[in-house]
């Protein structure tokens, strides 16, 4: 894979930041998306420090301009991590703040990768990856507009696999769980943008937090930068591994729910988001307590 170019969306913050840095540390040709101008300087200083060769592009995913430069750079490997996660309970979200949530995880995501397709159908070779999350195989409460723009990009996915079989474009899923890069904070921060008296919200947002423990992110990155070199064949790679059957224990669990199931109670999800601290920090045996909370 060293002869290979690959293009990191999001690469300004978290995972995506991480994971460039990391590739181009292994001296790969890395080109690093941005969303703004103003992160481009800042992330070429970093590297710069660190000694490493990364190429930072300005490339906001809803752009089509950025977009359509993106097509000219003959890409190799798109590893779509560019994200946002916009929270709230789907009776209190505005409108705009579902609309946003999906232009960039959803069209944004699918059309740069429909630009970059393009080049890669024609040389017969080429690797998508996408970048999901566990919420894109299970749904929580307050998290139902980026759950819902994930099962969107494992759709889209699915369906992209089978398209490209035969045109020798490989695609694969990378679904991280909960890991403390931000994200998921300002998830459940998302509300203090909105245009609603509190008085008009059938939930107290001053109240929640995000009902999950957070993992340290580093080892996140290096199973992704694992995945993303070629390491793992696997269509669908769950990080951390011990997720994996707790995912697939959730969704089994639908075909079997009933919908008078502890109707008029308060679901254990909400009742953790009330009581979990705010902006949890990473912790020993953190896997063992997601399991017990996810299940």
């Amino acid at each position: 894979m060293a002869d290979k170019r690959y293009l990191i969306t999001g690469a300004g913050t978290g995972l995506g930041k991480g994971v460039a840095l990391g590739l181009a540390q292994l001296g790969l040709d890395v080109i690093a998306g941005v969303e703004t101008a103003m992160e481009v300087p800042a992330l070429i200083k970093e590297a710069e420090y660190q000694r490493i060769n990364l190429r930072v592009e300005k490339l906001d995913i809803k752009d089509p301009e950025d977009r359509e430069r993106a097509a000219g750079w003959d890409i190799d490997v798109l590893v779509n991590n560019a994200g946002i996660s916009l929270g709230g309970a789907i009776i209190d979200v505005p409108e705009q703040f579902l609309r946003e949530q999906f232009e960039v995880n959803v069209f944004g995501t699918i059309l740069l990768t429909q630009s970059v397709l393009c080049r890669m159908a024609g040389k017969g070779s080429g690797r998508i990856i996408f970048v999901s999350s566990v919420h894109g195989l299970i749904a929580d409460p307050f998290s139902g507009p980026y759950c819902a723009s994930k099962h969107a990009i494992e759709a889209f996915g699915e369906s992209l696999a089978r398209e490209m079989q035969e045109l020798g474009i490989e695609v694969q899923m990378i679904n991280p769980g909960p890991y403390l890069t931000g994200l998921n904070d300002r998830e459940y921060e998302a509300w203090r943008e909105w245009d609603v008296k509190p008085e008009e919200r059938l939930f107290n947002y001053e109240e929640l937090a995000f009902p999950y423990e957070q993992l340290d992110p580093e080892g996140c990155i290096e199973e992704m930068i694992a995945i993303i070199r070629g390491e793992s064949k696997d269509y669908r790679n769950v990080i951390p591994k011990a997720l994996v059957s707790v995912a697939k224990k959730r969704r089994s669990d639908l075909w079997d729910r009933k919908i008078d199931k502890d109707l008029g109670e308060r679901d254990s999800m909400v009742e953790s988001a009330l009581t979990l601290d705010p902006a949890t920090k990473p912790a020993e045996g953190i896997a063992k307590r997601i399991k017990e909370k996810f299940t």
